[in-house]
């Protein structure tokens, strides 16, 4: 063997430990800074978002673009804490409610509410409180958790207000200068080739914009049918569970159906030693048919107006590509599955469109 063949054996496995090397580092880094990306990631949703009325205060109402960003954002701070504001009085009213709470009247409701429907279903009682009482959860309960779960909440608390200002202070660059993410993108790109770059941003932040718009209102239209649902049929608490419920709807096919386990709960709890068979069965049926008709309406409606207009893809496409991402990222995948098919499908689209171009032009020479 020669010497510089040596050599470049030698050479080689360097480079390819350093590249394996470069690539754990950066994993590492990507590790250690994944709270930055979040946030990072919701400031771009927000801007996509907020990009229409940006847009729509400029041309429509002559309104200086800084200022119109500050509209923008003060309009997600105000729904943020219109949230808090919804949800901490329900929070401390159910834990005083708790405090309060006759823990041998909530065991005789319990055990009233399973002898109705056994005696309705015509099956075999079931203890509910030994039941519970027999499961590893009980049985390996430490009291330090309490504790322990009061130091994370705390901690918490500083950590998502930290959180909140930096995506408010990245959501304002990111829609007061719409060229900012553009050119981190235009790094990545040869010499020659930014204009193909700009073109393909350009189609995924117009789609993508259009998809997260279509997918607020779709939660908007449920939280609405939702809370005239949970109204009528008089459940405690019935917007702060409709948004809740409504919420869920982001994760696709998943989502619709653990909102609709958490309705019934609802329902039985706000009618907690009612009888079962005059009064919980009926309105579980009245309010389990209400929010079929509202799945109905989502589906058959608001979906294929935010899926097929916004994204441009044929429900069954989306389909097999929500299923496929969620086998192999579980819920994580299925949340992010659309935005992150339609940026391909952008890419490969350009990329088709000039590799065609050349065959032809090759062709005719």
């Amino acid at each position: 063997m020669s010497k510089s063949l040596s050599k470049s054996i030698a050479f080689g496995i360097l480079k390819a430990l350093a590249v394996v090397l470069g690539v754990l580092v950066f994993c590492y880094f990507i590790y250690q800074v994944q709270s930055v990306i979040v946030y990072i990631a919701i400031a771009a949703v927000i801007a996509l978002i907020g990009r229409p009325v940006v847009i729509f205060l400029k041309d429509k109402l002559r309104v200086p673009n800084r200022i119109a960003v500050v509209i923008v954002l003060l309009l997600f701070l105000a729904a943020f804490v219109g949230l808090i504001a919804l949800f901490v009085p329900i929070i401390v009213q159910q834990s005083e409610n708790l405090g309060q709470i006759d823990l041998d009247a909530f065991k005789k409701d319990l055990n009233a509410l399973n002898a109705q429907v056994r005696e309705f279903l015509g099956v075999k009682q079931i203890d509910i409180i030994e039941g519970f009482r027999q499961t590893s959860f009980v049985k390996n309960f430490d009291l330090q958790v309490i504790p322990d779960f009061m130091n994370l909440l705390f901690g918490g608390l500083g950590t998502a207000l930290i959180g909140v200002f930096s995506i408010i202070f990245i959501s304002f660059f990111l829609l007061s200068d719409s060229s900012l993410m553009l050119n981190s993108v235009l790094v990545f790109s040869n010499y020659g080739d930014e204009g193909r770059f700009k073109r393909v941003f350009d189609k995924i932040k117009v789609l993508l914009s259009r998809y997260f718009v279509g997918l607020t209102l779709q939660i908007l239209v449920l939280f609405i049918l939702y809370t005239i649902l949970l109204t009528v049929f008089e459940v405690d608490n019935p917007i702060a569970i409709a948004f809740i419920c409504a919420f869920l709807n982001i994760v696709p096919y998943l989502g619709p159906l653990f909102a609709g386990i958490l309705m019934m709960l609802f329902v039985i709890s706000s009618n907690l030693g009612a009888d079962f068979s005059t009064v919980i069965l009926p309105r579980l049926i009245y309010v389990l048919s209400g929010y079929a008709i509202a799945q109905l309406i989502d589906n058959f409606i608001n979906q294929p107006l935010i899926f097929g207009k916004s994204v441009k893809s044929h429900p069954l496409e989306i389909f097999l590509i929500i299923l496929i991402a969620g086998l192999l990222f579980n819920v994580v995948g299925m949340i992010v599955a659309i935005p992150v098919y339609t940026a391909i499908k952008v890419i490969a689209k350009e990329a088709f469109s000039e590799y065609k171009i050349v065959r032809n032009l090759t062709k005719d020479l």
